[in-house]
């Protein structure tokens, strides 16, 4: 069984192997750095080939991802950098079941507590990794807060007018697929799949809580605003090669279209708050395709997958992202089944 203890000592680990201050400053900068790189590239609408309809289009989508999901991501790293510096750092032990087991499905609840989408979980659950909280609760935590609060709910109820049944199964298969993660993650992981950022974590004596904030706020910040870039990137390339009359070869099947619909949810990186309307769109497509589309996006997506490496490293993304994408399927055709 995974332990949290694994963790403090992976984390003690990365502390000692930590490189000095201006190395560690590079490396925290140089995703933030792309990130402005390419967003200066965007703005040059004037330059030559810049100026093409499919540069255009590309530049177009990904600005809007990036500007979609910014302000959640600064809601998540101002939370991160909150909870770092001024919560206690035994509340969240404190507050959540002692038995891990039951911490799991008790987080994946709390995650509707969280009104933003989910860039902002993906900083919010490191800290509270960081903080003492078992890792398989954070976890359940980051799945289910960007897809059943409440902005989310009301979201899909207003795209999908008259039909109660698929808010009901869009909470009830999130919630399901966040608390079987969060209880795989006890039975399977391993405390080297997660390497979290090397930085102090809590109050220390004799500092200022709010220099503290302000520290952890920025490198939060820095390091998730440069990976949400690179994923929007990834993102508007799919959007800008991929024709629509792909679609349609893929919306006469029953399988087939529920496993289309959940890799277009991981490759077009929509924000929760916006993909019922995306999926309402999608009318070819059956309820429970649209179902899944809804359930794996807030879950996994390029961005994600991107913010993800950088907060917990390469090794978690890969192997939580594709398991979560597994489970998410699954749950959604069985609940799609019996809901819709």
């Amino acid at each position: 069984m995974y332990k949290t203890d694994d963790v403090a000592v992976v984390a003690e680990r990365t502390a000692i192997d930590a490189p000095s201050c201006p190395q560690e400053r590079r490396a925290t900068l140089r995703p933030w750095g792309i990130g402005v790189v390419v967003a200066t590239g965007l703005a040059l609408t004037g330059v030559g080939w810049l100026n093409g309809p499919a540069v255009a289009a590309w530049r177009t989508v990904c600005l809007a991802i990036t500007v979609q999901a910014l302000p959640f991501l600064l809601l998540g790293t101002l939370l991160s950098g909150a909870i770092n510096a001024f919560v206690p750092a035994d509340l969240f032990t404190r507050v959540l079941p002692r038995r891990p087991a039951l911490a799991v499905p008790v987080a994946g609840v709390a995650g509707a507590i969280l009104p933003g989408c989910e860039c902002a979980s993906v900083p919010v659950a490191g800290s509270l990794i960081r903080r003492g909280v078992t890792p398989a609760a954070a976890f359940a935590f980051l799945l289910s807060a960007p897809a059943i609060n409440p902005i989310v709910l009301t979201a899909t109820a207003v795209a999908f007018p008259g039909n109660p049944a698929m808010v009901a199964a869009r909470l009830l298969a999130s919630l399901v697929t966040a608390a079987v993660m969060g209880w795989l993650w006890l039975w399977l992981g391993r405390a080297h799949w997660l390497r979290p950022a090397a930085r102090h974590t809590g109050h220390q004596p004799g500092h200022s809580r709010w220099q503290e904030f302000r520290l952890g706020f920025r490198h939060d910040f820095l390091q998730a605003g440069g990976f949400l870039v690179l994923g929007a990137m990834a993102a508007a390339t799919f959007n800008v090669a991929v024709p629509s009359s792909v679609l349609d070869t893929f919306s006469g099947s029953p399988w087939l279209s529920v496993l289309f619909l959940a890799g277009l949810a991981v490759l077009l990186a929509v924000c929760s708050e916006a993909d019922a309307f995306v999926a309402a769109s999608l009318t070819g497509f059956s309820p429970t395709a649209r179902l899944a589309f809804m359930v794996v996006g807030p879950m996994v997506d390029l961005k994600l997958i991107a913010l993800q490496t950088g907060t917990f490293g390469r090794a978690f993304a890969l192997r939580f992202s594709t398991a979560t994408t597994a489970v998410a399927v699954v749950t959604s055709v069985l609940i799609g089944g019996a809901l819709l």
